[in-house]
């Protein structure tokens, strides 16, 4: 007979505020098997904790339900709680009788006691037939590997390096550094990059830098062994950083510390071409684009030229990629030359010349700015918008006419969306202190007449039609998910939205993390995002596998998929229906058998049998019956 604990938290208000907290416990005190039920004001703090530990023991109790908030909030809490009393954790569950009850049926106080007692009702039959589990472990393999070497990739490497893990960097360009390599700076004061980062070897040209002083690396009881090819930067050299002129000099910092970094090993022109394992214990192999050399100056023998690393966490920062001009043939977009996209602008403002056009290199005196070209318009580009690029036009509407104050710069808008600290003042100050005017509406057409660009567009604030005889257009077009993003994806079993940028697990509570433990996504490629919410974000990645790093042996949860050999027929059904690649039919044994350390307890598995052989623990077919009996009885 089953002597089951039922702990009824009132949230303060939140649930007894709304639940006739009194009318729930008496009902849960009659149900079969409930041994003792009290109630508490709080049963997350630590008197609450307290009250349970201690009726653990005074009513012997072997199963604990704790109705509360969200299974999601506090739910490894009272496991813990229940732990400490002795009690086998996976004996302990949470009713959500908060978010599911008291939030969702306020105003109806007697439909949300009914419910609230009818979700305790089922957890309690689900505890009864809950198995005493234990977790097991598995080793962790120190060392990380991040994809991508634009700014997120960097930052995420150096984190990890300078708590003395190896990183494997891969990058699918020749260069380090992405798009933000190709700015010409960033906006607000970057007191911390450009204006503290002196020349090195003239504006662009090749910079003779020095490895700097870094701890010595650790984490597998060594320094990482850095192969010596054309795409594998050795540590400990004088190495050469070159950048486009007047490129954006706070990443070439950023390049220097990686490439010099004796825990970081740099592979450029390679790709991520397989990925097997499971969180602590991944198997990646990285293709490179052609054949390397040995130190001695011969071709590698490695077939496939295909390199194989063992890592325990991957951070994947791939970044973005522009939209096409060919793609807004309404504004003249691959058609016209002097019709180009904020990117292509970025590299005639590095050049700190006067701004020309590119079709016959006269001074542009006349410069339109079109912001939302192609984004926040499902019909003809992208429903979402890309964040920046409001910032990034004011900048270039004031870096312009810093070049040329004689000219004139016009801006059209849907409307601003400058959200940060100091952002919409910077704004303001283009308006102000730069005279450049701001139209409100949208551009309809872009054409060619004579030498100049005719822009049609509307003023919503005057509703006048407005006709601008530029010189120059420039498109703040979109953010796109870099190219291949969603085939990486597939390889590493991370899925992607609608668009192609990688889901998080959480949008609040996980937002570093996916849905397959051990992989965590950094910068623009879960979604667009200015650089210093990107580099906060990989830094956040960064702290995740720190966290996983920590311990030598990890304890993963037992809550896995499990197969009743008897009723298993190898049709082959679960294996095709997990989305982790935990399962596969035994050559041998000819049934289907399970991976706990990839299982992740989607129940996938468990819709696609036929003949119930695949269950997860804690959750069988029993469990789900007897629950529902209690509730329709």
């Amino acid at each position: 007979m089953s002597r089951i604990g039922v702990f009824i938290c009132h949230c303060g208000h939140n649930i007894a505020g709304t639940v006739d907290v009194a009318a729930v416990a008496g009902q849960a005190r009659e149900q079969s098997g409930v041994a003792f039920v009290t109630d508490y004001k709080y049963m997350c703090s630590e008197p609450g904790q307290q009250l349970i530990r201690e009726s653990i023991g005074q009513h012997h109790l072997d199963g604990v339900v704790v109705a509360a908030c969200s299974p999601a909030m506090h739910e490894a809490t009272f496991q813990r709680t229940a732990a400490s009393a002795g009690l086998n954790p996976y004996r302990c569950e949470s009713a959500n009788i908060r978010e599911q009850v008291a939030w969702v049926h306020k105003h109806d106080p007697v439909a949300a006691t009914y419910k609230a007692q009818q979700i305790i009702r089922a957890m309690v039959e689900k505890v009864k037939g809950n198995e005493a589990l234990t977790p097991f472990k598995l080793p962790v393999t120190r060392r990380a590997l991040v994809i991508g070497g634009g700014i997120a990739g960097l930052q995420a490497a150096l984190d990890l390096a300078e708590a003395g893990y190896p990183v494997i960097l891969v990058e699918r360009a020749a260069q380090l550094g992405g798009k933000m390599a190709q700015l010409c700076g960033g906006y607000l004061p970057d007191r911390g990059f450009d204006s503290e980062v002196p020349p090195r070897g003239g504006l662009g040209g090749p910079a003779q830098v020095q490895s700097p002083e870094v701890p010595p690396c650790g984490g597998l009881g060594g320094p990482a062994q850095v192969r010596s090819t054309p795409r594998v930067v050795p540590t400990g050299t004088t190495c050469k950083v070159v950048l486009p002129a007047g490129g954006y000099r706070g990443v070439q910092r950023k390049i220097e510390r990686v490439t010099h970094h004796p825990c970081i090993q740099v592979l450029t022109e390679a790709e991520v071409e397989t990925v097997s394992g499971y969180v602590g214990n991944f198997q990646v192999g990285v293709k490179l684009a052609q054949p390397s050399k040995s130190p001695s100056g011969e071709n590698d023998p490695s077939p496939n030229h295909e390199l194989t690393f063992e890592v325990g966490a991957i951070v994947v920062a791939t970044g973005w990629e522009r939209y096409p001009l060919a793609l807004l043939p309404e504004y003249g977009g691959a058609a016209l030359p002097d019709v180009v996209d904020s990117l292509t602008f970025e590299r005639m403002l590095a050049s700190k010349t006067a701004i020309r056009r590119p079709s016959d290199g006269r001074v542009a005196r006349e410069v339109v700015f079109v912001q939302c070209a192609g984004s926040r318009d499902p019909a003809h580009g992208v429903s979402y918008c890309s964040k920046v690029c409001c910032m990034v036009t004011a900048k270039q509407a004031m870096l312009y006419r810093q070049r040329a104050p004689d000219g004139q710069a016009y801006v059209f808008y849907i409307d601003i969306r400058s959200a940060g600290k100091g952002y919409d003042e910077y704004v303001q100050r283009a308006m102000a202190d730069y005279q450049v005017l701001y139209l409100r509406g949208k551009v309809s057409k872009i054409f060619q007449e004579g030498g100049q660009l005719m822009v049609w567009g509307a003023d919503t604030l005057s509703g006048r039609a407005v006709e601008i005889a530029a010189d120059l257009v420039v498109l703040a077009t979109p953010m796109l998910p870099s190219p291949g993003a969603v085939a990486l994806g597939q390889r590493l079993r991370i899925s992607a939205d609608a668009h192609g940028f990688f889901n998080e697990a959480h949008p609040k509570l996980r937002p570093v993390e996916t849905l397959t433990a051990g992989v965590f996504v950094a910068g623009a490629s879960q979604g667009p995002k200015d650089i210093p919410e990107t580099v906060a974000q990989a830094s956040g990645a960064a702290a995740k596998v720190l966290q996983l790093f920590s311990q030598e042996v990890m304890t993963q949860s037992p809550l896995t998929a499990t197969v009743i050999e008897e009723l298993c027929a190898a049709c082959g059904a679960c294996v095709s229906a997990c989305p982790y690649g935990a399962r596969e039919i035994h050559p041998v044994w000819h049934i289907a058998t399970v991976n706990p350390a990839l299982c992740q307890s989607c129940g996938a598995c468990v819709s696609a049998c036929p003949n119930k052989a695949s269950q997860v623990y804690n959750w069988r077919p029993k469990q789900v019956l007897a629950m529902v009996d209690e509730v329709v009885t």
